[in-house]
């Protein structure tokens, strides 16, 4: 079997980070892409020259993607496995938050995988192979989370677009699985990675109460390990049946299960009256 390689994105800390660590210590060819390629290499001291590409790419700037696509099939000569893993939290009730802060969430986490998604698939579909993973969250299959709505609705729409893409471009034998994340001990709660509103409304006491809780409560004593995350990554990509949703962590199967018994009840409590909305014959 041919040593794959692998395209991370948001490859400097967290997931990204520990999923970088795992394939190079596999022995796996690796392009890995951060804001900051200092930050990057100094993260990554075992990354050699043959094996590892750090990449400076800002995801918003479709021109940057593609240079970084095309320099990773110039060093290994192809790409096999994409992860858009790069994002950022943002915790805000929707009417405290500015347009720009919701805008600039979208931007980085919706548009910005959308940008390697275009730029890598024309590749992928001519070699007729390939794997693509958005990591999305668990805060993207159920959006109860007061204060994360608008975070929330970027992984709602990962899940939304790597659903249809997963029927494009199964035809051309590629294979796209969204990835729905519980709570890890990464930074994704710290301040560089979670945003918080210019202009807080005290008011929405709920949302001021999450914030907290995961500012002080969660953040540090997240149970899922990274590094196990990165594991399960991996042999999922080996796999020849791959999974179009892929949960991780015992608390996003919890959460999951709780959100479609919650939409389940809510069907069955309003079928009759929701059904019978055909025309008359």
């Amino acid at each position: 079997m041919k040593t794959k390689v692998w395209f991370v994105t948001g490859a400097s800390k967290g997931l990204g980070l520990a999923l970088v660590h795992a394939l190079l210590h596999k022995g796996y060819q690796v392009a890995a892409t951060s804001r900051k390629l200092a930050e990057l290499k100094a993260a990554v001291p075992e990354g050699s020259a043959d094996a590892f590409l750090p990449l400076e790419v800002d995801l918003l700037k479709e021109d940057i993607v593609r240079k970084a696509i095309d320099a990773t099939r110039a060093k290994f000569g192809e790409i096999d496995v994409v992860v858009n893993n790069a994002g950022y939290g943002l915790v805000g009730g929707l009417e405290e938050l500015t347009d720009a802060e919701a805008r600039t969430n979208f931007d980085v986490n919706v548009f910005g995988a959308l940008n390697v998604i275009r730029q890598a698939l024309p590749y992928l579909r001519a070699q007729r192979s390939g794997h693509i993973f958005n990591i999305a969250s668990i805060g993207g299959f159920t959006g109860s989370f007061p204060g994360f709505g608008i975070y929330c609705a970027t992984k709602f729409a990962m899940h939304g677009f790597t659903e249809s893409l997963a029927d494009e471009i199964k035809e051309f034998g590629v294979k796209a699985t969204v990835v729905s994340p519980g709570y890890f001990r990464t930074n994704f709660l710290e301040s560089s990675s979670l945003a918080v509103p210019q202009h807080p409304i005290e008011a929405y006491k709920a949302v001021r109460e999450m914030q907290t809780l995961h500012e002080s409560s969660i953040k540090g004593n997240q149970a899922g390990d990274p590094v196990k995350a990165a594991e399960v990554l991996i042999q999922v990509a080996e796999q020849a049946e791959s999974v179009l949703h892929l949960f991780l962590g015992p608390d996003a199967y919890g959460l999951a299960e709780k959100k479609m018994e919650q939409v389940k009840k809510d069907m069955e409590a309003v079928r009759t009256l929701a059904t019978a909305t055909n025309l008359d014959k």
